[in-house]
């Protein structure tokens, strides 16, 4: 019993040994017929062949119909040429990849807002055509504030901006000869009526001593120098502008607009503070004070 079994051992160790050199003959013609493919048995298991070169993912456009375009953004313009039966969306990637600006933050115009869904084929791109690109990156949307802030910062700005009446040069001419001597005395932070007797020791635009009578039952501010008295119905005073004067708040300089125009102003300097708002409401009409 023994020696049959050994005999079919030795047999059939004969008749593997003989399979082997045609296995790997085999094999070998095949490796020369495909020539990237490889067989190989590691550990009994088998390994796939690999194929010759391995896709990115993205489509060549060679042999494509292709057309040139102008980008027009921001005032940049960039050359590109794509697909003619690249789609609006398609364009759109390659318009983020010129300029940085996403595509979901893109309005692309041409011969109106550009569709996503259909080729420049269909919307009958021409080489040469210039397409408008409007839209902010998203650093140019984070680097503003909202439209109402940016309103309120421009307008303040603009008061930062612009100069204090009594620095500017055709007041300061007036403001320089000092506070005059006879002036009426001021109280800051008060408000007061107005006086019955006129207010006097101011000076108005040519330096002159000048005074201001508010005749109420006449309904009329007269307006008196050395030289002459100006009786000025108060309703045709259009505004009255005032402000203090820098380095004596107690006292301000005011402006009585006599025509349409700012030419016509009226200004009369170092009007004491506890008489403006009742100047100015009496005035305009608003009587609040008596």
């Amino acid at each position: 019993m023994a020696a049959q079994d050994g005999s079919e051992v030795v047999g059939m160790e004969a008749e593997v040994t003989q399979m082997v050199p045609e296995v790997l003959c085999e094999a070998a013609g095949q490796e020369d017929a495909a020539g990237t493919e490889q067989a190989s048995l590691t550990d009994g298991e088998s390994t796939s062949a690999q194929p010759a070169a391995v896709s990115n993912g993205e489509e060549s456009d060679e042999g494509k119909e292709m057309v040139e375009v102008k980008i027009i953004w921001n005032k940049n313009k960039y050359d590109l040429k794509m697909p003619l039966d690249g789609t609006g969306s398609k364009l759109k990637e390659k318009i983020h990849t010129l300029t940085g600006l996403p595509p979901a933050m893109q309005k692309v115009m041409y011969k109106g807002l550009l569709p996503e869904d259909k080729t420049l084929r269909e919307i009958k791109v021409t080489n040469g055509a210039k397409i408008m690109v409007v839209g902010s990156t998203i650093n140019d949307v984070l680097a503003v504030n909202t439209p109402k802030e940016v309103i309120q910062q421009e307008v303040k700005a603009e008061e930062n901006k612009k100069e204090p009446l009594c620095r500017q040069k055709q007041h300061r001419k007036v403001l320089d000869k000092g506070k005059p001597d006879d002036v009426m005395p001021s109280i800051k932070g008060a408000k007061e009526r107005l006086p019955t007797v006129p207010l006097s020791g101011m000076y108005n635009k040519s330096g002159g001593k000048v005074r201001l009578t508010f005749k109420l039952e006449q309904d009329q501010l007269w307006i008196g120098t050395k030289e002459r008295t100006e009786k000025i119905p108060m309703g045709s005073i259009k505004n009255v502008v005032t402000e203090p004067i820098e380095g004596h708040e107690d006292y301000h300089m005011m402006a009585f607009q006599l025509g349409p125009t700012e030419a016509s102003q009226y200004w009369v300097y170092w009007v004491p503070t506890q008489f403006v708002d009742a100047i100015k409401d009496t005035v305009l009409g608003k009587w609040q004070y008596f």
